[in-house]
């Protein structure tokens, strides 16, 4: 869906800064609600909350069958950002659950699934407007998010809710403010802020260089192949011990402003598809390090509202990433836009946490 915003965006009468708005109110949708589904999938369980938001998404898309005008699509993809805050944080609570002392290896095979929906959601939008519009996207996704509802009440384990100890706001305020949950929780903020400019401004950029919508989407689908072929590899390594996670979050948050830049600096289709590269490693570096230390360092009865309050982080980055660009790109250009996400992914690098956590140290830190 953002991939084929910012491909059609001239199409359709978007400016930079709208296209950046609609990229956003996705997001938005989630950072009020995904700390709310996630103390919920506590409370009852995940796997209801994953089918439940499912079913909620392909409610929201039938909207987008009427989706002519910009305030249509930005209905839909508000009514699409609140279901996501459902089944988003359930099932990372789950994988979290389920990982027991491999947390690396679970969060790269999970993102590495994540890449693949990112990498095959792209080309499959590209047909589908070219064969029938925003209506063809917005019906496939419907029909894609109630099949999927359907597999995840077969398949999907049921995992009972646990007894849950009484916390003050105090204590609340003592966990979310903690070095193990803010620094993975800044990390995850700036990749997927990238994530969110680059999934609407890289096909917008390759528009521009005359690549067609196909070439402008294939953009994202290198950027998420990329990211899902790193991710299980970056799981092994930490589980043996082999890379840290302060390093390992550098290291992909700094190959992400590299490639922010070279998209910005550098003209051509070559570029920005090597840019898409460069972004989707350093994404495959960070995001499972940054969960797997998120999961190793939480007890296992606040799963759900530490993944969500995370994914609050990731959606306020997914959102201020779009909006960041957007905006500076209307003021002075989409090079400046992309220079200043450079910089900002880059400082977030301060924020990495300085140690692995492992399991036996989770009931004594966030």
């Amino acid at each position: 869906m953002a991939a084929g915003l910012g491909a059609e965006s001239a199409d359709i009468g978007l400016n930079l800064l709208a296209l950046g708005i609609l990229l956003a109110l996705y997001d938005v949708a989630e950072v009020f609600l995904k700390p709310v589904f996630g103390a919920l999938s506590d409370r009852i369980g995940p796997k209801p909350v994953i089918a439940g938001g499912l079913i909620a998404f392909s409610a929201a898309s039938l909207i987008g069958l009427w989706a002519e005008q910009p305030a249509m699509l930005a209905a839909a993809r508000l009514g699409q950002g609140m279901a996501a805050s459902a089944f988003s944080p359930a099932s990372s609570a789950s994988v979290a659950r389920l990982a027991g002392g491999k947390t690396g290896h679970y969060f790269g095979r999970y993102g590495s699934w994540k890449g693949l929906g990112y990498a095959i959601g792209p080309l499959l939008g590209a047909l589908a407007i070219i064969a029938g519009g925003f209506s063809l996207l917005f019906a496939t996704l419907a029909v894609l998010g109630l099949v999927v509802a359907m597999w995840s009440l077969i398949s999907v384990p049921r995992l009972p809710p646990l007894p849950r100890p009484r916390y003050t706001i105090l204590d609340v305020w003592r966990q979310s403010t903690e070095r193990s949950f803010l620094g993975p929780t800044l990390v995850l903020a700036a990749a997927t802020g990238a994530l969110g400019a680059a999934v609407g401004f890289l096909p917008a950029l390759a528009a521009r260089e005359g690549l067609g919508t196909g070439g402008s989407v294939g953009v994202v689908t290198v950027l998420a192949i990329a990211s899902a072929l790193i991710q299980p590899r970056i799981g092994r390594l930490r589980d043996q011990g082999k890379l840290l996670d302060r390093p390992g979050m550098v290291a992909g948050l700094l190959a992400i402003s590299a490639g922010a830049l070279m998209a910005g600096l550098l003209p051509g289709a070559v570029w920005i598809y090597g840019a898409a590269v460069l972004i989707g490693l350093g994404i495959g570096v960070s995001t499972p390090l940054a969960f797997a230390h998120l999961a190793d360092a939480t007890p296992t009865e606040r799963l759900g509202r530490t993944m969500g309050s995370a994914e609050l982080g990731r959606e306020l980055g997914d959102a201020g990433g779009p909006l960041l660009v957007g905006g500076i790109a209307v003021a002075a250009g989409l090079p400046w836009g992309l220079g200043a996400l450079a910089l900002v992914v880059g400082a977030a690098s301060f924020a990495a946490p300085s140690s692995n956590t492992g399991p036996a140290e989770s009931t004594r830190s966030l």
